[in-house]
């Protein structure tokens, strides 16, 4: 029987996808991998002085639950000295509970999800969905504990019209995203019959359907009084599985970007030879990226400059006087990867594609490249990608966009320019970015996590070969 094997890197990607349908997930599920390989937890509201930060000491921080820094500090490393950065993302586009979502029409229940990102949102009708993401559960001593809540089993739908009912339907399929793109959570009948009104004689919360809170209740094993706010995204039960005949391809939801966010921390987490490193390797995950950024936990906030310039100026134990300028040379001696997913060429629309520049899954990393910069890809930060790649024997593959086509960007310009960072912008080509179910190859899982090893293990010999300032 014909059976391919699967890389264990495309195995161990489906699990940490199927364990983080929403960022809270994702952040929390990276932050397990670093505890595991090591890493220490410490927090932005403390002190990193008097000792706390050593060199070959592994640390990382979270920010609002949704995005995460982690780092590794060189053994050689001394102030002044530069950073080897990644950066990805941690959400994708969605469909997110309204803060009143309570809803009935026609005898129906339904719920009110705001549109977030820019999803292919068709996608989402006929699905089995679900809710996932962050509860603020009111504690006994008065507090409030943030608490991940993901309902495994299917909850809602959105259901298509019948063709019946519109002949039209396959030539333009048209829908109102307000009032046509509410899921189904139950029928009024049944809803009644269950006789969940309150709990506790506490009226449940009149912004929600009280079946609602009861079931995130039971997921929590708590009181639905005690439940005092969530923030929730609406995900497919369906999981990212491996597929295609010679069991070749990933079909998932959220490749873009947990796909990135996964080969990036694992890279970190491989990277060997600390002792020799005179670098601090580090990588970012930012929430926000698919709405602009602009958040206090996005890219365009402060959370990478401020961290950097926190490193940079605080004394780690063991090397020498931090400089007045030592932030400013060590971001000349630096390079951020921004790792986020590329579109593999489309058989069924392969002209979408510029002629010479055609991405295809298994063969290998893509670097994004944009005359109008909505890459930061220069001939510079190039360089350093294709010489890993060579001396590694890593296949990589190049990509433009058509001059008579949009192009999409990353948070790679904003923090080059934000920060004055060398960039390059690179990704694992995929099909259907921002449906519901997407599509990547499995090779390319291992391809990007050999590239982006190599570039921790390697950056800062292969920096000081590089002549322009």
């Amino acid at each position: 029987m014909f059976n391919p094997s699967v890389p264990q890197e495309a195995l161990d990607l489906i699990d940490y996808i199927n364990k983080s349908p929403s960022p809270f997930h994702a952040t929390h599920e990276a932050a397990e991998l670093l505890k595991k390989a090591g890493y220490q937890e410490i927090k932005e509201r403390d002190s990193w002085n008097n000792g706390v930060l050593k060199q070959q000491g592994k640390y990382f921080f979270t920010r609002n639950g949704s995005a995460i820094v982690a780092f590794a500090i060189g053994g050689q490393y001394k102030p002044g000295n530069g950073f080897s950065i990644l950066g990805a993302h941690t959400d994708s586009p969605c469909l997110k509970l309204k803060p009143v979502s309570k809803k009935e029409k026609s005898a129906y229940l339904e719920v009110g999800c705001q549109t977030y990102g820019g999803g292919i949102w068709h996608t989402w009708f006929d699905r089995d969905l679900s809710v996932a993401g962050r509860v603020l559960v009111e504690q006994e001593d008065g507090t409030f504990k943030h608490t991940l809540v993901k309902v495994d089993r299917p909850l809602l739908r959105i259901p298509t019209l019948a063709i019946h009912l519109d002949r039209t339907v396959n030539d333009n399929f048209k829908f109102n995203k307000e009032t046509q793109l509410a899921p189904i959570l139950a029928t009024e009948v049944k809803a009644a019959l269950s006789g969940i009104t309150k709990e506790d004689d506490v009226e449940a919360d009149a912004s929600h359907h009280p079946l609602l809170i009861r079931v995130l209740a039971d997921e929590l094993n708590t009181k639905a009084s005690q439940i005092r706010d969530f923030e929730l995204a609406l995900y497919d039960t369906q999981g990212s599985t491996i597929g295609g005949v010679c069991n070749e391809f990933i079909f998932s939801p959220r490749l873009d970007n947990l796909e990135m966010s996964y080969c990036s921390i694992q890279a970190l987490i491989k990277s060997e030879h600390l002792e020799q490193e005179s670098n601090i390797r580090m990588v970012a995950l930012f929430d926000n990226e698919e709405v602009g950024s602009m958040t206090a936990h996005g890219a365009d906030s402060n959370l990478l400059p401020t961290t950097l310039q926190r490193l940079a100026n605080t004394q780690v134990l063991g090397t020498p006087d931090v400089s007045p300028t030592a932030f400013e040379e060590a971001i000349h001696k630096s390079i951020l990867i921004s790792a986020d997913m590329a579109h593999a060429i489309h058989p069924n629309y392969a002209d979408k594609h510029e002629d010479n520049h055609r991405p295809q899954m298994h063969k290998g990393t893509v670097i994004k490249i944009n005359a109008n910069q909505r890459y930061a890809t220069t001939a510079i930060t190039t360089l350093v990608m294709k010489e890993l790649a060579k001396k590694h024997n890593i296949p990589i593959q190049e990509f433009v966009v058509r001059n008579d086509s949009s192009c999409g960007s990353t948070i790679g310009p904003m923090l080059s320019a934000k920060i004055g960072l060398r960039t390059v912008d690179i990704g694992n080509p995929q099909l259907s970015m921002h449906s519901i179910r997407e599509q990547s190859g499995v090779d390319d899982v291992k391809h990007s996590i050999q590239l982006l090893w190599a570039f921790f293990e390697e950056f800062q010999v292969l920096e000081s070969k590089i002549i322009v300032d």
